[in-house]
């Protein structure tokens, strides 16, 4: 008789097989930080060069769209070269992330070298969105391949691992997309903060190949991927020791040999060139805003007009150098100043560099000049209307730049009407009149919408003069246009039969001011380019391109 069955125990698997567990659960949750790594690199490189492109090449979107475009169409081309590397999934992997490391780190300086000596990066642009966007593409192909080949042996859900990678890359695109805006940009600037990404990207790049699929890689492969990422980051620490000088090269290339003060402020950047006995000149993110030696013909074309009539209480959109409030200082009857600027360091300097206050008549002196430093739009929004203003002079930057395009919107002259007195005048700087004359007419439609009547007029500059900072999108070189086109304004409730008079007042200064004839000359100049029937340019329908 046999005897009975002996009761089934449940085996404990041995201890080398809880081990393999372990490591492989421990590989796996090694997803979570190292893939999310990579991935906020790869943003940071995109908004780098968006970010860059916009201040060399102007219009920010134009150049957004171009990026963000090329660069997902080059990521759908990466994701099929990809398949060529799968047979070698983790040899690729890491030498892609460390071509990408360097191609990325050294995308910005590459971008300002093509501007300050070959005058041009949009080319420059197009290459390097495409080539990390080919290697972005190329990177979670690879990773799938690589995540399933650990899973099948060590026995892990493949399913469960690529939604953790998923997860791991979106997290990843929010930790770099507010990295950059907020900690890299101000703290590094954009030439530090791309060389620095790189080395992050190296770093992370070869660790995760080197740890995670080392099992993978024979020993001349190791060899080939420790060469490659210790090369890669030598350059990039040579390049991050040399970027002061880089800088300073360039920007000698760019501005000319007398740069006296260059300051990365919270808002731009602010570049001021020429020696302290002469006029200065001012350049805001690349582009000339003051040239010292013609200047008062603008100033003084935009300003007087304006002052035609009451002129007690007068507001300043922009102008924070002080050229603008000089001019209205120069008359006596004038009780206050309000100059709203949104850039505490332009105004900064305009009280402190010697050049530059004796360029202004030292206007920050007066103590009838009150500064605030606000946005434009947001300050007419809250600002309080028991106390209208006489005279608004708007002199900011030019239209055509994006960044500037709703302060040139039916909604903000709707916002300054509120606050101008009903006999009162507001004065416009609209761009060049003869370079841009879609540009300049859309601005003086927009003012027709918002309920004013105006007077378009012009003034010429010299050849080589002062351009209140034209959109270099265009093609324009830094110091044109030739002609500034303005526009002086009043409200409908004001409107008579008789065109909006450009006479001086009779409290104006007895010299250096334009005369009557002159203003008129240039009444009649801007009519003779009238485009008729443009539409008005709105928050939701930017008519300025």
């Amino acid at each position: 008789m046999r005897p009975p069955p002996r009761p089934r125990t449940r085996r404990r698997p041995p201890r080398r097989r809880r081990r393999q567990d372990r490591r492989g659960r421990g590989r796996a949750g090694s997803w979570c930080w190292r893939p999310c790594s990579c991935a906020a690199c790869g943003l940071v490189y995109e908004l780098e060069l968006v970010a860059l492109a916009a201040y060399l090449i102007g219009d920010s979107v134009t150049q957004a769209s171009v990026v963000l475009s090329v660069m997902v169409f080059a990521m759908g081309v990466g994701s099929l070269l990809a398949k060529r590397l799968r047979c070698r999934a983790a040899v690729g992997f890491g030498l892609l992330e460390a071509l990408l490391a360097l191609i990325g780190g050294c995308s910005a300086l590459a971008l300002y070298a093509s501007f300050a000596w070959l005058g041009g990066s949009r080319y420059v642009l197009v290459a390097f969105s495409l080539a990390i966007g080919v290697l972005i593409g190329a990177e979670i192909p690879l990773l799938m391949t690589l995540i399933q080949r650990i899973s099948r042996r060590d026995d892990q859900d493949a399913g469960g691992t690529v939604a953790d990678l998923f997860a791991a890359d979106y997290v990843g695109a929010l930790v770099g997309g507010l990295a950059f805006p907020f900690l890299l940009l101000p703290w590094l600037g954009q030439l530090t903060s791309a060389l620095l990404t790189g080395a992050v990207n190296t770093v992370v790049g070869g660790v995760l190949v080197l740890w995670l699929f080392g099992r993978d890689l024979t020993c001349r492969e190791r060899l080939l991927l420790i060469s490659a990422n210790a090369a890669v980051l030598c350059v990039l620490a040579t390049a991050t020791a040399l970027v002061d000088d880089f800088e300073r090269f360039a920007r000698h290339a760019v501005y000319g040999d007398r740069v006296r003060v260059a300051v990365q402020t919270s808002v731009q950047e602010v570049v001021l060139t020429g020696r302290r006995d002469e006029p200065p000149d001012l350049f805001l993110d690349g582009r000339l805003r003051i040239s010292g030696r013609d200047e008062c013909r603008y100033h003084q074309a935009l300003v007087h007009p304006a002052m035609r009539g009451p002129h007690a209480r007068v507001l300043i959109l922009g102008g924070g150098d002080g050229l603008a409030a000089r001019e209205v200082l120069r008359y006596d009857d004038v009780e206050s100043v309000t100059v709203v600027e949104v850039d505490p360091g332009v105004v900064r300097l305009a009280r402190t560099d010697p050049a530059l206050t004796r360029l202004n008549g030292h206007a920050y002196g007066d103590r009838r000049v009150r500064v605030v430093h606000a946005d434009a739009f947001h300050w007419l929004r809250t600002a309080p209307h028991t106390s209208p203003y006489d005279v608004i002079i708007s002199d900011l930057p030019h239209p055509g730049i994006t960044a500037g395009t709703k302060l040139y919107s039916e909604e903000f002259y709707g916002l300054t009407a509120r606050v101008l007195a009903d006999r009162g005048r507001l004065a416009v700087h609209a761009g060049p009149m003869r370079a841009r004359p879609h540009t300049y007419w859309t601005v003086d439609a927009t003012l027709r919408a918002a309920g004013f009547t105006t007077r378009p007029y012009g003034v010429t500059g010299r050849p080589a003069g002062f351009a209140g900072g034209p959109d270099r999108s265009a093609g324009e070189p830094p110091r044109a246009p030739h002609d500034w086109g303005l526009v002086l304004a009043a409200p409908a409730a004001a409107r008579s039969p008789e065109p909006l008079p450009l006479g001086l007042s009779p409290a104006a200064p007895p010299r250096d001011v334009p005369t009557v004839a002159a203003l008129e000359a240039g009444a009649r100049r801007a009519e003779r380019s009238r485009l008729p029937g443009l539409p008005p340019s709105t928050l939701m329908h930017p008519r300025y391109g």
